[in-house]
């Protein structure tokens, strides 16, 4: 495992603030929004769609705390774009959006190092002012869209209207309280992971802060390699996986087959209380994997040297299935549900930290394992 102290030169002009919000195309976003706020605790927020002048596009909205994910679904039988995308990839992340400082700056800065503009500099403006923004391709069909909102003072985005979707009934459910997007996960196919950090490097002034390879992290049957990439300021994290070479078929390898190449393999989301959210987020009926008894009988031994003093009761964690991962200065909390969809593609991680800014690197076994267990149940191990 290797850290980074290198941020290289720092931007003259232009700022990453930190995630903004993140876009999935599905088959029925109306649907998809409400699973998500049935079983991970988000709020219906906002809506475009023919109600509102969209024509071709409609969108559900949904909030938590600093947490926003939009779903998108064509509305039209000709949508060619949407429905190509989704015969190939499922329901799965297009574009994930970034809050930015001069947009100007940033997006000429992207141009004259190559990268692939899918929409500039543009304008959406509504009775509550309005909002500049520029899209990028990134990885595989992915995305990233950069947003300046210096001048709006609305609920979301222009043209976009407070969600009509009836609450009352998600009122009764156990708040789960999730905090912000800790970092987004995107899985690329073998040999492509270092192309991908040398684009965030080049066209975005991102640097290197942290990585694993093979060597440290893997399994009788698999393993993998990551770089985390980030801003400036440090406050967006997109780890850039790629299998490596094993017995069997990675959890990578599987990603990449099911979702037809590079995407968005999970995102991460941080709470101040693991304990209370997963209990909530376990009370709405939502899936995790599961960890072995073993996991914890070695970890309270190897705490027993330890300088780090772990405050949860290690019982509870154990019940409830969360892992821990250690350094001398603090540590965090962690664990994954099982895929949020039928192909075994996109999940979500639930995260804790007390001091500890790693990624759960003593926990890539673990958290492995667990998966292979699940990809044999699927006949894709």
């Amino acid at each position: 495992m290797t850290s980074y102290t290198d941020k290289g030169v720092k931007p003259e002009n232009g700022r990453f603030v930190h995630f903004d919000h993140i876009v999935f195309w599905v088959g029925n976003a109306k649907q998809a929004a409400l699973y998500y706020s049935v079983y991970l605790g988000f709020t219906p927020y906002a809506y475009r769609g023919l109600e509102t002048g969209s024509r071709e596009v409609v969108a559900h909205v949904v909030k938590q705390n600093d947490v926003i994910f939009e779903f998108q679904s064509a509305l039209n039988p000709g949508n060619e774009e949407m429905g190509a995308h989704l015969v190939r990839h499922g329901d799965g992340v297009k574009d994930i959006a970034f809050s930015v400082e001069n947009i100007d700056f940033i997006v000429d800065k992207a141009k004259a190092r190559g990268a692939v503009i899918v929409k500039d500099i543009h304008e959406e403006k509504d009775e509550n002012g309005t909002v500049r923004l520029a899209t990028v391709k990134t990885f595989g069909d992915t995305t990233h869209t950069f947003v300046e909102r210096t001048n709006y003072r609305g609920l979301y985005l222009p043209n976009y209207k407070p969600s009509h979707v009836e609450t009352l009934h998600l009122s009764t459910l156990p708040k789960v309280n999730l905090k912000f997007t800790d970092h987004c996960v995107g899985n690329q196919p073998n040999d492509a992971m270092e192309s991908v950090t040398q684009w965030y490097e080049k066209s975005l002034l991102f640097h290197r802060f942290w990585s694993v390879d093979d060597k440290q992290i893997h399994t009788e049957w698999s393993s993998l390699r990551s770089i985390v990439v980030t801003n400036w300021d440090e406050t967006i994290k997109m780890p850039i996986n790629e299998p490596a070479p094993g017995k069997r078929k990675s959890q990578i390898q599987e990603y990449i087959d099911y979702y037809g190449g590079a995407g968005i393999q999970h995102i991460a989301l941080n709470t101040d209380n693991i304990i209370e959210s997963l209990k909530a987020l376990r009370a709405r009926g939502l899936e995790f994997l599961k960890t072995p008894d073993s996991y914890y009988t070695q970890l309270r031994e190897n705490l027993k040297s330890s300088k780090v003093k772990i405050v949860e009761d290690l019982d509870v964690l154990k019940k409830l299935n969360i892992l821990i991962d250690y350094d001398d200065s603090g540590y965090l909390l962690q664990i994954f549900t099982k895929p949020m969809q039928d192909r075994p593609t996109l999940f979500i991680e639930i995260i804790q930290r007390r001091n500890h800014n790693g990624f759960g690197a003593g926990n890539f076994k673990a958290l492995f394992e667990a998966i292979e267990t699940e990809q044999e149940l699927r006949g894709n191990l």
